[in-house]
């Protein structure tokens, strides 16, 4: 039997106590990016399964690209890494272009306000 050499560890044991090897990684010509396959690479790298080069040379991806992953796990978990997400700052109308804005669907601004404040 012949047992391919690797740089790195074969496995590594994740903060909750699960076991994370590279059979786990998404494959290398991965198109369609889900949260749950974007996780899996960060997991990876910050477990020190693979490094952040070959992440980024495997996938494909810029290292600004990466590192805007990682942000958002850090900061808003696997939700901070879907397409969807609804983070704080995407939210706000100042961060939506008018062409975003139905003025038939959102209620005015002030009344936004008016029930932020409210609350």
């Amino acid at each position: 039997m012949y047992i391919k050499t690797i740089k790195g560890p074969r496995m590594v044991t994740l903060p909750d106590g699960s076991v994370m090897t590279r059979a786990d990684l998404p494959p290398g010509d991965t198109v369609r990016w889900v949260a749950s396959r974007k996780a899996a690479v960060v997991k990876a790298v910050l477990a020190g399964l693979i490094d952040e080069e070959e992440a980024c040379a495997r996938y494909a991806l810029s290292p600004e690209e990466f590192a805007d992953w990682v942000a958002s796990v850090r900061r808003y978990g696997l939700e901070g890494l879907k397409a969807t997400t609804r983070c704080p700052e995407n939210r706000g109308p100042e961060n939506r272009g008018p062409e975003n804005r139905g003025s038939e669907n959102r209620r005015p601004e002030k009344r936004r306000a008016e029930k932020r404040s409210a609350l």
